[in-house]
C-alpha cells in the first residue's frame, strides 16, 4: 500500500513539474529534453505500478515500462549535455553523439523481440524479482552507460560553472544528479545479479520527488540563464573524478549484494536515507557559506595568516587579464573582492570630472542604479583624508540622508579607495558578508587596499587607452581631410589649366566645347566628393561596373592638358569603380610629370596578360630602393617639396580595394615605372577600339 502511494505521489510531481517547465518556461532544447525525460520518467513509474497492481500481467506492463526508458535514456542524456552549456550541441562528444544516435535502435529493438527475451519471473506475485534474458542483460548495460554519461555531463557543467553561476544551478544539478543516480543503482541490479529488484521501487519514487522539489526550488528562487563554457581542462579533470567515481560505485554495488537484516522495503528506505544524506552532504560542501565558515575556522584555529596571498593574487590577476571589454573588467574587480571578502554584493564608483561626483559605474549582485556621491560628499572626504579603508559600520559622520539610505538598504559595509597617485578615481563599497559572524580585521583592510592599488592601475591604463582611442580618431580625422585636400588640389589644378588656356584660347569654339566638358566632369567629382563626406564610412564602399579600362585611361588622359602623354593601350576589360580608377590614373601621371619635370614624355600602357594592367612610366629622378621599401605608400611621405605624400597611399588603397596591387620598379636617374594590377574580365560582346 505504501509503495501504491509513494508511486502514485512521485507521478504526480513528475508530471506536474514537467507540464509546468513546458507551459512556463522559455522553449529550448534544454526545456523539452527535460520535459520529455520527467514525462518518460512518470510513464516508467507508472508501468511498474500497474504490474505491482496486476502481477499476473506484469509482462504486458513491463513492454510499456521498456518503451519508456528507451525515451528517457537519450532525454536524460541530451539535458545534461544542453544544461547551462554556452556551446550548445556544437561541442558534444563524438562517444555521445552515438549513443544519442543509437536511441532509435533501442525502441526498435523494445518493439520487434519479444517481452520473453527480456525478463522472465518464475512467481512475480511473491517475490517480484525480474530475471533477465540476453535481450535485458544487454539494454540494462546499454542503460547504464547512458545514466554514467548524463552524470559526467552535470558533473563537468557543475565544476565548470564560476561561482555565481555555479549558485544558481547547483540544486538543479543536484536534484537531476539524484534522480540520475537512483536509477543508475535501479539498473546496475542488471549487471550484478542479471535481475532486477523491483522491491527497490520506493528509492526510485522518493528520489524523483526530492529531485523535482530542489529543480523546483532552484529554478524558482534562483532563476535561470546561466551558461557555462567548458574547457579541455576541465573535461579531462572531470573524466579522472568519472573514473574514480566508476569504481567507487562498482564497490558499493558490490557491497550491496551482502546479505543482511532486514525486509524488502526496510531495505528500500536506508537506501533512499542514504542518498538523500549524501545529496545534503554535497549541497552543504557547495555552499559558499558553508565554504566561507569553514576557512574562517581554519585560518583562525590552524594558519597564522586569514589568507594564502600568492594564490589571491594570481587568481585576482587572473581575472582582470581575462576580461576582453570594459564591462568585463569592470564586473571582473568586483567579483574578485566579492569572491576573496566573502561578500554577496559589491558596487564600483568612478570619478567624472564632467559631473563632479562618482557614479555607479559597475554592480554585482546589486541593480545598477544611478547613484552618485558628490566630489564633497562625507564619504568622499573621510576617504580622501584617510587613505584607507572605509568601515561604514563605524558611521559616516556628517553622511547626507541620502547616502545614508543607499548603504543602509543593501547592508554595505566597506568602502575601498582606488587613488592614482594622489587623486582619488573611485571607491569600491562591499557589504552583506555571507558569515555574519565573520570579523573583518587589518589583515582584510590590507588584501582590499592591495587589490586597490592593482584595480587602480588597471582602471588608469583603462581610462588613457580610452583617451588614446580618442587622439587616434582624431588624427584619423587629420587623415581624411588630408585625403580630401589632395583631391582638391588635383580639381584645382585642372580647373587652373583651364583657365590659363582660356586667356589664349576662348575664342575657339573647339575649345570652348572642350572646357565645358572639362567643367562639367570636375564639377560632377566635387559633388561626388562632398556626397562622400556626408556620409562618411570607415571603409568606402565601391560602385563597381564592367568597363573597358583603356576608355578610362584615354578619358583621364584627354583631360591633362600639361606636358606630353604617349598612349599605348588595348581595349581589357574589369569590374571597377570608374571615379576610384580615375584618381589613380591622375595620380601616377601628374606623379610622373612632377619627377620628369616635363621634359619627357609620360608612357600610358594598358594591356592584359593574367591580369588587367596599367602602366605609368616616366624618365624622371628615379628612386631609392630604401625609399621604396621604408616610406613609398605611406601617408605623409613624400620626395615632392610641396606634396602632401597621400597620392600614392591612397592609390595603394583604392587598387586593393578592387582586389588588385601595384607593382613598382624605379632606378636613380633614368625613371620610375609603376603597374596596376586589376582583376580580368571577359567581355569580348562588349569589346571597345580605343584609338
Amino acid at each position: 500500500m505504501l509503495q501504491n502511494i509513494l508511486s502514485i505521489g512521485a507521478i504526480a510531481v513528475l508530471t506536474g513539474y514537467a507540464v509546468y517547465r513546458a507551459l512556463r518556461i522559455e522553449r529550448s532544447l534544454t526545456t523539452s529534453s527535460l520535459c520529455t525525460a520527467l514525462l518518460a520518467t512518470a510513464v516508467l513509474e507508472s508501468c511498474d505500478l500497474l504490474s505491482f497492481i496486476y502481477p499476473e500481467q506484469f509482462l504486458f506492463w513491463k513492454k510499456g515500462a521498456l518503451f519508456s526508458e528507451t525515451v528517457l535514456l537519450p532525454a536524460w542524456l541530451l539535458f545534461s549535455l544542453t544544461f547551462s552549456r554556452e556551446s550548445g550541441t556544437r561541442s558534444i562528444p563524438i562517444t555521445q553523439r552515438l549513443l544519442l544516435c543509437s536511441a532509435p535502435a533501442l525502441l526498435v529493438a523494445a518493439a520487434i523481440i519479444p517481452i520473453e527475451a527480456f525478463f522472465s519471473s518464475p512467481d512475480f506475485i511473491n517475490e517480484r524479482m525480474l530475471f533477465l534474458g540476453n535481450a535485458g542483460f544487454i539494454f540494462y548495460l546499454g542503460a547504464l552507460m547512458y545514466m554514467i554519461a548524463a552524470l559526467f555531463n552535470l558533473e563537468v557543467t557543475l565544476l565548470t560553472a564560476s561561482r555565481t553561476s555555479r549558485w544558481k544551478i547547483k540544486f538543479e544539478v543536484l536534484g537531476a544528479g539524484g534522480l540520475l543516480a537512483a536509477l543508475l543503482f535501479y539498473y546496475s541490479q542488471g549487471l550484478l545479479y542479471r535481475s532486477l529488484n523491483m522491491n527497490l521501487m520506493p528509492v526510485r519514487s522518493i528520489m524523483a520527488v526530492v529531485a523535482v522539489a530542489l529543480m523546483a526550488y532552484s529554478h524558482g528562487k534562483r532563476g535561470s540563464g546561466v551558461r557555462v563554457y567548458v574547457s579541455k581542462q576541465s573535461a579531462y579533470r572531470s573524466a579522472v573524478i568519472f573514473i574514480i567515481g566508476l569504481y567507487l560505485i562498482a564497490l558499493g554495488l558490490m557491497g550491496e549484494g551482502m546479505r543482511y537484516f532486514g525486509g524488502y522495503f526496510q531495505k528500500a528506505v536506508l537506501i533512499s536515507l542514504a542518498f538523500a544524506g549524501g545529496m545534503g552532504l554535497i549541497a552543504v560542501l557547495l555552499s559558499e557559506k558553508a565554504q566561507r565558515a569553514l576557512r574562517i575556522m581554519l585560518y583562525k584555529h590552524f594558519y597564522a595568516n586569514k589568507y594564502d596571498y600568492r594564490m589571491q593574487w594570481l587568481t585576482f590577476t587572473d581575472r582582470l587579464s581575462s576580461a576582453k571589454t570594459i564591462d568585463e573588467l569592470l564586473r571582473a574587480v568586483l567579483s574578485g573582492y566579492r569572491d576573496t571578502f566573502g561578500m554577496e554584493e559589491a558596487v564600483l564608483f568612478l570619478y567624472d570630472d564632467g559631473k563632479k561626483a562618482y557614479y555607479n559605474a559597475a554592480s554585482f549582485g546589486v541593480s545598477t542604479g544611478t547613484e552618485s556621491f558628490s566630489n564633497q560628499s562625507p564619504l568622499v572626504l573621510q576617504m580622501k583624508k584617510r587613505d584607507w579603508v572605509l568601515n561604514i559600520n563605524d558611521g559616516l559622520s556628517g553622511a547626507a540622508a541620502e547616502d545614508r539610505t543607499f548603504f543602509a538598504e543593501r547592508a554595505l559595509s566597506f568602502a575601498v579607495p582606488l587613488y592614482s597617485a594622489t587623486t582619488l578615481e573611485g571607491f569600491i563599497a562591499l557589504g552583506r558578508p555571507m558569515n555574519k559572524n565573520e570579523v573583518y580585521t587589518s589583515e582584510d583592510y590590507d588584501l582590499m587596499k592591495t587589490f586597490a592599488r592593482h584595480a587602480s592601475s588597471v582602471l588608469l591604463n583603462l581610462k588613457l587607452t580610452n583617451e588614446l582611442s580618442n587622439a587616434r580618431e582624431m588624427e584619423a580625422m587629420g587623415k581624411v581631410s588630408a585625403f580630401v585636400m589632395h583631391d582638391l588640389k588635383n580639381l584645382v589644378t585642372t580647373l587652373s589649366l583651364v583657365i590659363d588656356n582660356a586667356r589664349e584660347y576662348m575664342g575657339d569654339p573647339d575649345f570652348q566645347k572642350d572646357m565645358l566638358q572639362s567643367l562639367s566632369a570636375t564639377m560632377d567629382k566635387m559633388k561626388r566628393l562632398i556626397a562622400r563626406l556626408k556620409n562618411l564610412e570607415e571603409k568606402q564602399s565601391l560602385h563597381r561596373e564592367l568597363v573597358d579600362v583603356c576608355r578610362i585611361a584615354y578619358e583621364t588622359v584627354g583631360r591633362i592638358t600639361q606636358g606630353e602623354v604617349r598612349l599605348n593601350i588595348s581595349s581589357v576589360f574589369s569590374y571597377v569603380d570608374v571615379d576610384e580608377l580615375q584618381k589613380v590614373i591622375l595620380n601616377l601621371v601628374l606623379n610622373a610629370f612632377e619627377a620628369s619635370e616635363g621634359k619627357t614624355p609620360v608612357i600610358v600602357e594598358v594591356g592584359s596578360n593574367e591580369t588587367a594592367f596599367i602602366r605609368v612610366k616616366d624618365s624622371g629622378c628615379g628612386m631609392t630602393d630604401e625609399f621604396m621599401r621604408e616610406r613609398l605608400f605611406k601617408p605623409f611621405c613624400t620626395t615632392k617639396k610641396k606634396g602632401l605624400g597621400i597620392g600614392l597611399y591612397q592609390c595603394k588603397h583604392i587598387v586593393e580595394a578592387h582586389g588588385g596591387w601595384i607593382e613598382v620598379t624605379s632606378e636613380i636617374g633614368k625613371g620610375s615605372v609603376f603597374t596596376v594590377h586589376l582583376p580580368l574580365a571577359h567581355a569580348p560582346d562588349l569589346a571597345l577600339q580605343c584609338t
